[in-house]
């Protein structure tokens, strides 16, 4: 086949590691940098372009790595290559759904995944009230759109969460509040789905004083084996946003698994190592049985 994977170079880890597999499998894959692509609207066939190349009909499936810096325009170019009939292991809707954590978290809510008790608004006014409404302090605040821990804070006094609400919502910075859920004692799961398939699974627990478990943050990590609630959830999660590939973050409550967030490009160094699985050989895998039955 002919793949196109969506990234901004080689250099990023998860990328280099899907073309490694995609080449292993014989395929040929090419690195598609989402950010220097237009797309033609008018007269006739709408037409894809990487410079002054047309792209429009040369791949068989196209792999999407979008940065949250460009999610709107690397959404597009995705949906312009959907409407072309390409395979994508993302769609575009799933990927603008999941870069916005409130609307992430409002589809889960109508479904009936459970997630932290959150509350998000623009009212400087009455903020306190807001606190009261998740049970008092402390209170995580997040930006709707950070990744990788960044733009997530915990605050743990009354004084000291008004002081950052306030400050966000007047810089129209869009955030929302979740209840701090004590009992995790900073340490949450990253489950990877591709297709209708749960492949890893890995724990993540936070350094001494810092209560985000993200990788990226230098928390450590242990594959697990899932219980059947978390599965059910991943899974649900991921099809109800509509992506075939995703990393979905759960956190372990005296309620049971809570869903906090899903990453549509999920990084692939931490939970190949944690789990010993190869992740990205069976993203590749996944693209066979879905594109090679769309060109039939």
């Amino acid at each position: 086949m002919d793949i196109a994977i969506l990234s901004v170079g080689l250099s990023v880890h998860s990328t280099r590691r899907i073309v490694e597999e995609a080449q292993n499998a014989g395929h040929y894959i090419e690195l598609i940098d989402h950010t220097k692509c237009s797309v033609k609207l008018g007269e006739g066939k709408p037409q894809i372009y990487l410079g002054e190349d047309n792209v429009t009909d040369e791949f068989d499936a196209i792999i999407p790595r979008i940065g949250a810096k460009v999610t709107r325009h690397g959404a597009a170019i995705v949906k312009q290559f959907e409407m072309n009939d390409v395979f994508s292991t993302a769609r575009s809707l799933g990927i603008t759904r999941a870069r916005n954590k409130v609307r992430t978290l409002q589809i889960m809510a109508r479904k009936g995944i459970p997630i932290p008790q959150t509350l998000f608004s623009i009212n400087p006014d009455n903020i306190e009230e807001q606190i009261k409404l998740l049970g008092g302090p402390p209170v995580i605040i997040k930006l709707q759109e950070g990744t990788h821990g960044l733009g997530v804070i915990l605050a743990e006094t009354k004084k000291s969460a008004k002081s950052i609400i306030d400050t966000l919502y007047k810089m129209d910075t869009s955030i929302l509040l979740q209840q701090y859920i004590e009992e995790a004692e900073g340490e949450d799961i990253r489950l990877i789905v591709v297709g209708n398939k749960v492949v890893a699974s890995m724990k993540r627990k936070s350094e001494l004083d810092e209560f985000r478990s993200n990788v990226h943050r230098g928390a450590d990590t242990e594959a697990i084996k899932p219980t059947s609630k978390e599965l059910y959830i991943a899974l649900n999660a991921t099809k109800y946003l509509g992506l075939g590939v995703a990393g979905v973050d759960l956190i372990r409550s005296k309620k049971g698994p809570l869903l906090l967030e899903v990453n549509a490009s999920p990084g692939l160094k931490g939970i190949e190592a944690a789990t010993n699985v190869n992740v990205a050989k069976h993203i590749i895998q996944f693209v066979e049985r879905n594109a090679l039955r769309k060109r039939k």
